[in-house]
């Protein structure tokens, strides 16, 4: 019998606690029996450190090459330094589509009895493109200039940003949620905005998501004022199914999704482009915890979940899954965090982790 091709992956194993979870994830990885050839390059503080750069051409390239990688948290300086390599990576490959499965797993606490929504956030425009003009500059004077001549005064005080949303940015991110819906067999999805205040912005997203729903019809469709999505996600997230939302509403919502299910220890993430897809822990890279083996894995794990299912490895994704379920649900081999309390003396560290869900799939 023929053996398949193994897929080409670029592996990054990232700083901080990045290195432990990724290569307790990559073990996970290869004992669901589907055969990985990796093609590992660094990227993070110690990498910028070592060559000036925090993320080298060479990773950048092995990513455009083999399309699919998986990473592990990279460190971003606070108010000084590199731009974030995540953001880096997402500009670069154009990876317009953040999905974020948002899964509540019996033994983690929560307030929550059941939550099963998954979060697409548009990762390329609105408030996050990046177009900005700092108070004070002569940047800022011209625009204002500009805007006051339309007859929109803004205060000479003001930083000001600008809030592109448009028909090719919003179509293909709707798109790309009733595609997931439908290859997931997902029964809903809503659409997120501001639409009653931001007309020209969130109105067109709104109008184009719209648009999108009528070309799937098999598909249920909503939409919710963002605001009120909020409020009804914490009171009865039972209604909702697959959520797609601007950039900014998309963060803001993935991290509120993430707090209910336990927290970013368990936020999985994949960001997805036409030539490229990049599977990461939405989490940080907690240096104050490297290389103490003691960091939970669970995230990336589930990440490599997602990437599996984005290779077509539906099966061995689904029994990766469940036996990172069956080992959270007894509660006995787990890290720190998914104890009933911090400091329970029976904790695992990362790598015992791993081989708990390991022997859990070789079952």
């Amino acid at each position: 019998m023929r053996r398949p091709m193994a897929h080409s992956v670029t592996f990054i194993p990232g700083d901080g606690i990045g290195p432990e979870i990724a290569e307790a994830t990559r073990r996970v990885l290869e004992a669901t029996g589907v055969e990985f050839d990796w093609d590992e390059h660094p990227a993070g503080i110690d990498t910028y450190e070592a060559e000036g750069t925090p993320f080298p051409d060479r990773t950048l390239e092995s990513v455009k090459r083999h399309g699919v990688g998986i990473k592990g948290p990279t460190t971003t300086p606070v108010g000084s330094g590199w731009r974030s390599v995540n953001v880096m990576l997402r500009k670069e490959l154009d990876l317009y589509a953040c999905i974020r499965p948002c899964k509540l797993y019996e033994g983690v606490r929560s307030h929550f009895a059941k939550v099963d929504v998954v979060i697409v956030r548009e990762n390329t425009e609105d408030l996050y493109a990046g177009i900005e003009f700092e108070r004070g500059t002569d940047e800022n004077a011209k625009l204002r200039e500009s805007l006051a001549s339309l007859g929109a005064t803004v205060r000479d005080d003001a930083g000001i940003s600008i809030k592109p949303i448009s028909v090719f940015g919003s179509e293909r991110i709707v798109e790309a949620a009733f595609d997931y819906a439908t290859r997931n067999g997902r029964r809903k999805v809503t659409a997120a905005h501001k639409a009653n205040i931001m007309k020209f912005s969130d109105g067109l997203f709104l109008e184009v998501a719209r648009e999108v729903a009528e070309r799937h019809p098999e598909i249920e469709f909503e939409d919710r004022i963002i605001d009120n999505l909020c409020n009804q996600l914490v009171s009865r997230p039972e209604e909702y199914d697959v959520i797609v939302l601007p950039n900014l509403y998309g963060d803001i919502v993935s991290d509120l999704g993430a707090g209910m299910v336990g927290g970013l220890g368990l936020a999985p993430g994949g960001n997805i482009g036409t030539e490229a897809a990049m599977f990461e822990a939405t989490h940080g890279s907690a240096p104050k915890y490297a290389g103490q083996n003691k960091a939970n894995p669970t995230a990336l794990m589930l990440s490599g979940v997602l990437m599996l299912r984005h290779l077509e490895e539906g099966d061995a994704a689904d029994r990766m899954e469940a036996a990172i379920a069956e080992v959270i649900r007894t509660g006995e081999k787990v890290t720190y965090d998914l104890k009933p309390t911090r400091d329970d003396p029976t904790a695992v560290g990362t790598s015992e982790y791993a081989d708990a869900v390991i022997a859990e799939l070789q079952r």
